[in-house]
């Protein structure tokens, strides 16, 4: 597919595709949003990660754009201020919940500004408080929090028990929740509105720009449903097969600067 006449605005997401393995926001990825604001371009975030986890990154980039959190559950602005929120049903919450551990996954839940575990050392645990710069809070269980429940996680480093969970909660919940893979050992369900798609709806209505102007880069599936819904889409080189055959171009690997030669060469016209 040819690049759109114009793109006034480009959606990223965050992990595996803008920041590096190591969670590093480059000088180069920095300095390419920059040149996106310089061109008139805007610029916008979106990712399975809380919006308190994405703040490290508002000052650097720069961000005047709604910050679409959990997928999509929850918009804030910068000052972290609540806009919009959708949250999954108790009920669905619930049999969520019992899903993941009849898989042998862990859970974990989002309530408002809220990360809530029951075991401290589960896996990914300690990763995930260093990737988004603050602590979990442990609970014993999750009942008070499954009633404004914004995402529930699956967490297993055994892949194929993920892929399995989401297929299976994709059958359960199709028409009350979205389910889907962010990283391969986290499955995230939220409410059906809340999806990546939905972002690129959310900004179209709310920055009065055409999706056909929006161009959106990812590298994981809960991305190909933004994928679908702009002008122009790029999916990371540390993407799967099944993610690269629905984007319209393909950019390098998140650890050599996939994000910044993408908007260089398909958004800013330039090369390295």
């Amino acid at each position: 597919m040819a690049m759109p006449p114009k793109i006034s605005l480009v959606l990223a997401d965050v992990d595996g595709t803008l920041v590096t393995e190591q969670k590093i926001l480059t000088e180069r990825a920095r300095a390419a949003v920059h040149s996106l604001h310089e061109a008139g371009i805007r610029f916008a975030i979106t990712s399975g990660r809380p919006p308190k986890g994405m703040e490290m990154l508002f000052d650097p980039l720069k961000l005047e754009t709604p910050i679409a959190g959990f997928n999509g559950g929850l918009f804030v602005k910068r000052d972290l201020s609540i806009i919009e929120q959708k949250t999954l049903s108790p009920d669905v919450a619930s049999q969520a919940i019992d899903l993941i551990r009849q898989h042998g996954l862990d859970a974990w839940v989002y309530s408002g500004n809220d990360w809530l575990i029951t075991k401290k050392d589960a896996p990914h645990v300690a990763r995930e408080a260093w990737t988004v710069k603050f602590e979990a809070k442990v609970v014993s269980d999750f009942a008070d929090a499954l009633k404004q429940a914004a995402k529930i996680v699956g967490v297993s480093d055994d892949h194929d028990k993920v892929r399995r969970c989401e297929a299976d909660a994709q059958a359960a919940f199709g028409q009350h929740a979205t389910a889907a893979r962010s990283q391969p050992y986290y499955l995230d369900i939220t409410n059906k509105e809340a999806n990546k798609g939905a972002v690129v709806d959310y900004l179209t209505s709310h920055l009065n720009v055409p999706a056909g102007e929006i161009a959106t880069i990812g590298d994981q599936p809960n991305d190909v449903l933004m994928f679908k819904r702009s002008g122009f889409s790029i999916a990371m080189g540390n993407a799967s097969d099944e993610v690269k055959i629905q984007a319209d171009a393909t950019t390098d690997s998140y650890n050599d600067e996939g994000f910044a030669k993408a908007m260089e060469r398909f958004v800013l016209g330039s090369s390295d």
